[in-house]
């Protein structure tokens, strides 16, 4: 089968296409034939060594994956042969054919397409899993509001009944309101702040000196939720707030399958801002790097019924 692979850290000239073996499903395993993934910025980061949580290349790249369900391994049994699926992975999507943990799939929302459903498991399971525990009344500040993580974060508090408020360029406001945002920021023009307070929620997904900035704008019962990963030594956390909490997503088919229900009943859109075919991975990489894709980049895989 053919596979994007990376024999070194580096940027997206190291990504080439190869010919490798088709994997086998183990106990509680599936063999999915890959219809679509997706880039989040963990893949880019990966792929650069910034975040090495694939351990050393060789690796293939590829957290998120839609497509059928072609082998099923022992002691599964949750899906059938023929099961359209999706699902966070831990790498390897950028290839026709994946082994994935059963229990990190759920089937494919109904009303979504291939395309549609691999821009879901990742961006989406973090935003849902973040806001899980945030209510009706509660005040969200979302930053990066209009990216992929960003812009499910927004419709999902919405759905939980909170104030939401994000900061985005001026040229993706409208967008956001669209989706229901209550107030949105123009990062470019204005400090959020000095402009915003008694935050009950932060979910940051830009890092950096935001951290400091986000957490003066907390109320004293609030949480500032680090979306970034593992620190740097070039990237300072304000990990002695007690108020700071370090997030991280995990694959998830019970995840999945709530979301599936808000998606099929039309409270949650996905937005896919390009389709590249997976061959064209290091130009949707490099896009993904510039922090200007409003929504999230699919990679549609070799003879992709998507």
């Amino acid at each position: 089968m053919l596979a994007i692979i990376q024999r070194t850290f580096g940027g997206p000239d190291v990504l080439e296409m190869v010919e490798v073996a088709r994997p086998q499903p183990g106990p509680g395993e599936v063999l999915v034939r890959v219809a679509a993934t997706s880039v989040n910025a963990a893949d880019w980061k990966v792929r650069a060594g910034q975040v090495p949580v694939l351990g050393n290349p060789p690796l293939t790249l590829g957290l998120d994956v839609s497509g059928i369900v072609e082998e099923l391994g022992s002691g599964v049994d949750r899906f059938q042969l023929g099961d359209a699926v999706h699902g966070m992975v831990m790498g390897g999507a950028n290839a026709e054919y994946l082994v994935a943990q059963a229990h990190t799939l759920a089937l494919k929302p109904a009303s979504l397409d291939h395309i549609h459903a691999a821009a879901l498991p990742v961006a989406a399971s973090t935003a849902w899993q973040a806001l899980a525990a945030v209510g009706a009344g509660q005040r969200v500040l979302v930053h990066a509001a209009a990216g992929g993580v960003g812009h499910l974060a927004v419709e999902i508090a919405k759905h939980r009944g909170a104030y939401v408020i994000g900061t985005a360029r001026a040229a993706n406001h409208e967008y956001l309101r669209e989706l229901g945002i209550d107030e949105v920021i123009d990062y470019t023009a204005v400090d959020f702040a000095d402009t915003v307070g008694d935050i009950d929620v932060v979910v940051d997904l830009v890092g950096g000196e935001y951290g400091s900035r986000s957490l003066r704008v907390l109320g004293p019962n609030g949480r500032y939720l680090d979306m970034q990963g593992p620190a740097s030594e070039t990237d300072p956390r304000d990990e002695g707030d007690p108020r700071y909490e370090r997030f991280y997503v995990e694959p998830s088919g019970v995840s999945l399958r709530e979301i599936a229900i808000m998606v099929d009943r039309g409270h949650l859109r996905v937005s896919v801002d390009q389709v590249l075919p997976l061959a064209d991975v290091a130009k949707a990489h490099q896009l993904s790097e510039s922090g200007r894709v409003r929504g999230k980049i699919v990679l549609t895989a070799w003879n992709s019924p998507a």
